[in-house]
């Protein structure tokens, strides 16, 4: 069959790679794609946005099996377009999209079907919040309500930096319509995980846990980003917080958006934290995990659309996974997340077999890749362990070392490294 993948990052690249793997695939579209998934597939000069484009090429491209990666058409309905198309399609409809489009939703969703969670509030008025804020004192975490890629959480060390937060998304605007309301959480302590599944409607069949780091640079400092890099599975996450997580989470949250008219289809996203009294959700997602997605398909020895197929058939896919672990470090263009540069020439990258370059914000000019995003692209490997895919994946990212147009993190996993070794030597 032909496979269409809607969007244009890192996320997409890989999904158009695993697809590219399958013996039941004859032509792997993107749309619109970027520079580097025109190897592996035919990209189309058509926008996330363009429903009426999208439905119609599929339509006359013999399109098997639509897979839409980005939150921001899942949000305005581009899954109910092609259902109503009858075109076969991967991925929440707008209903079900809120769980990630509104925190406030989530949150109260969460509340009611008493799905473990950090306390919270939600205000419009800027007054209110900061008198919440206040009340309740820093360390606190102040959200856009709606979406803001990436960028719209603010953790919060001091009440001064609450209470700018509040001001600049309520009465600054800072995320525009994504920051009308905002959602005032409880600060959780503990290690931060991501845990995704395939879904259809209570039915949920989970994949490896993975670990994100969100903040720019070293010793996670500096702002919120969409990701610098990540690493599945987590190994530290013992076998019970992870029952835990399926079972007391994932489920029950699949079930209570059935029970609310919005039922699932798709990719649900748990942003998840171990606290001392068990894990909590951080946060919902509707679709795949960027960066998490490019670290934990290379896992996957199944063939990932006869996967999505069964899911959307109501059978269950027996998930099988490839020892060892997967690590990815994310390139990016100097000042990311704020403002930064276009059209800076890449470095040549070079990986070993267990090696491998997704794009996520590259463009192809006079014969080379240049930079065309915030995230440029994510270098990664496998490994027979986390310090194994580590130091290969550092290895093949010599070429970026003395660029001054890009930076990367130096520190992806290297806690978790140092925590394992601690652990082998007390056992």
């Amino acid at each position: 069959m032909n496979v269409l993948v809607i969007g244009r990052g890192g996320r997409e690249h890989s999904l158009v790679q695993k697809f590219a793997e399958s013996h039941q695939v004859g032509r792997v579209f993107a749309a619109p794609g970027n520079a580097g998934m025109s190897q592996v597939a035919e990209c189309i000069d058509t926008s996330e946005q363009d429903f009426d484009g999208l439905v119609a090429f599929a339509q006359e491209s013999n399109v098997g099996l639509t897979v839409v990666g980005p939150e921001n058409p899942l949000l305005a309905g581009l899954v109910d377009a092609f259902q109503e198309a009858d075109l076969p399609v991967f991925g929440p409809t707008k209903a079900a999209a809120l769980i990630e489009g509104s925190k406030h939703f989530a949150k109260q969703l969460m509340q009611e079907y008493e799905i473990p969670t950090a306390g919270y509030a939600a205000f419009s008025d800027v007054e209110a919040a900061q008198a919440y804020i206040k009340e309740k004192g820093a360390p606190i975490v102040v959200k856009a309500d709606g979406l803001a890629a990436g960028k719209g959480v603010v953790v919060a060390e001091s009440l001064d930096e609450a209470l700018s937060a509040a001001e600049d998304m309520l009465k600054n605007g800072q995320f525009g319509d994504a920051s009308r309301e905002i959602v005032v959480e409880e600060f959780l302590a503990g290690e931060e995980f991501s845990l995704m599944a395939f879904v259809n409607g209570s039915n949920v069949y989970p994949m490896l846990p993975a670990k994100d780091h969100k903040r720019a640079f070293d010793g996670d400092q500096g702002p919120n980003t969409g990701g610098m890099g990540a690493f599945a599975p987590v190994q530290a996450l013992n076998n019970s917080s992870y029952a835990f997580a399926v079972e007391e989470i994932l489920k029950p949250v699949a079930a209570a958006m059935v029970a609310e008219g919005r039922s699932f289809t798709g990719i649900l996203y748990a942003g998840l934290i171990e606290t001392s009294e068990g894990p909590k959700v951080i946060e919902f997602n509707a679709r795949f995990g960027d960066p998490e997605t490019q670290v934990v398909l290379p896992l996957l020895e199944n063939d990932l659309v006869q996967v999505m197929m069964d899911v959307l058939d109501g059978k269950k896919p027996d998930l099988t996974w490839s020892e060892g672990v997967c690590a990815g470090v994310v390139v990016a263009s100097e000042g990311y997340p704020g403002a930064y540069e276009k059209g800076r020439p890449l470095p040549e990258v070079e990986v070993d077999d267990d090696g491998f370059v997704v794009h996520a914000g590259t463009a192809w000019e006079d014969g080379k890749y240049v930079s065309s995003g915030g995230r440029v692209l994510l270098i990664g490997s496998k490994g027979n362990d986390l310090a194994q895919a580590l130091d290969r994946t550092y290895q093949s990212l010599h070429p970026f070392e003395n660029q001054s147009d890009f930076f990367y993190r130096r520190d992806i996993g290297r806690s978790s490294v140092s925590s394992a070794a601690s652990h082998a030597d007390i056992e």
